[in-house]
């Protein structure tokens, strides 16, 4: 590792490469957080964005490892068959059936999950917040929201209580963290330290009345000394944490579960902490809840 520095070194027969799969991906802002921090570190490494369309993850994760690339980062609608058509797996993955990072060692394809984790050191840095002996709620069942109920349990949640409307969804999602997590309703909102909203709802300033009424339906019981986030961070602020901040509640957008997410994976590609404050540097058109 060189001296850190701000410039983008020139690419040479040496240079290694990265980068992120999915479909959709040319909005992803994963390669400006991953390049900024390689750049900061002075590794001769490059990240790049790849769309793959579903079904043909295998060929392209053949393809990069043939190509000497050190990882990818996984995105929609990939996540389960990185679990899946990887050699190792890490106990997260193991538990939640799929994976956002691909690493290629020597002669195994492993894969790890570092969403979950990402949403854990954001609040630990940005708000000087702990799960541990707190009861917690995700609304969601989804890929990301497993992997916040497994890093929930895992950092010591007194409980994790899954809100989602489909029921069979729910279970899965419990399922990761059985001895702490279960079913809810709305209603446990209200006891609740930390409420994470990891719905699909596109609850956007433009989105219409429907999706504001959507966001009070999840909102509508927070209060002053809980802490609400969103892991979106598109708009900054979604309807869901404007409710959320009027009723008194400590609002947090996803944007620093994403800048943690990706320091992980600088750290699994490279062997070197991430350099945080490069990569908050490099999203500093956005506002950061």
């Amino acid at each position: 590792m060189t001296e850190a520095h701000d410039h983008i070194m020139p690419i040479t027969g040496a240079t290694e490469f990265v980068g992120v799969i999915g479909d959709p991906v040319a909005h992803s802002l994963s390669p400006r957080l991953h390049n900024r921090a390689y750049a900061a570190l002075g590794v001769d490494l490059r990240y790049g964005a790849f769309r793959v369309p579903m079904g043909e993850l295998q060929p392209a994760i053949l393809g990069a490892r043939a190509l000497g690339f050190r990882g990818l980062s996984v995105t929609t609608p990939h996540k389960d068959d990185a679990a899946r058509f990887s050699d190792q797996r890490s106990d997260d993955v193991e538990l939640l059936g799929a994976a956002n990072t691909i690493i290629f060692l020597s002669s195994v394809v492993v894969a790890e999950s570092t969403d979950g984790q990402g949403l854990i050191d954001d609040l630990a840095i940005n708000r000087d917040f702990s799960p541990k002996g707190e009861r917690c709620v995700v609304l969601g069942a989804g890929g990301a929201a497993r992997a916040i109920v497994l890093a929930l349990t895992r950092a010591g949640a007194s409980e994790v209580i899954v809100v989602n409307r489909s029921e069979k969804r729910g279970h899965e999602a419990i399922a990761v963290a059985p001895e702490r997590a279960r079913l809810g309703t709305l209603g446990d909102i209200a006891n609740a330290t930390l409420v994470v909203n990891a719905t699909s709802i596109a609850l956007q300033h433009d989105a219409g009345q429907s999706a504001r009424d959507d966001a009070l339906r999840l909102a509508d019981t927070l209060h002053q000394g809980q802490i609400a986030v969103d892991i979106s961070y598109k708009p900054a602020k979604t309807a869901f944490l404007e409710i959320a901040e009027e009723r008194g509640a400590d609002i947090r957008n996803g944007l620093g579960m994403l800048v943690h997410q990706a320091a992980a994976q600088v750290h699994l590609f490279t062997g070197f902490a991430a350099p945080v404050d490069e990569m908050w540097g490099e999203l500093s058109e956005f506002q950061r809840l």
